[in-house]
């Protein structure tokens, strides 16, 4: 997959979210990291009103959801705000789920690719690689 000129890269897990900015163009990348508003975990979902059970996620579990919740609307004001133009979203498969369920119309407009993997905590080259070989 080709990372567009200017395209932001969204790197998330359950816990933590690391943005880039292509600075080189789609032949020859370079990601380079972008400042990180703190991103908000209100969003609880209804499991935080159950006991943790089979059938209830345990309470890690939620804040792990409620954080990709308020990534979701972190990324969302910042394509209504125009500041993403085109995203690549890197996110663990469950975190890529719940991301999903929270993607405004918009971010899905400017949404060039997902890919399924854990790569927080990589380096930026790794990162390049990951996306170049999706």
């Amino acid at each position: 997959m080709d990372i567009p000129r200017g395209a932001t890269v969204a790197v998330a897990d359950g816990e933590r979210l690391n943005l880039f900015r292509n600075s080189g163009d789609e032949a020859n990348p370079k990601l380079t990291a972008s400042t990180v508003e703190d991103v908000t975990n209100d969003n609880k979902g209804s499991g935080a009103r159950h006991p943790s059970s089979s059938a209830n996620p345990d309470n890690s579990q939620i804040e792990e959801d409620s954080f990709a919740a308020g990534t979701a609307d972190l990324l969302n004001r910042q394509v209504l705000g125009g500041q993403i133009e085109n995203l690549i979203v890197i996110a663990a498969p469950r975190t890529l789920g719940e991301l999903r369920k929270h993607y405004h119309q918009k971010l899905t407009a400017v949404l060039v690719g997902e890919i399924a993997k854990d790569l927080t905590g990589h380096s930026a080259q790794e990162i390049e690689k990951a996306v170049a070989s999706a």
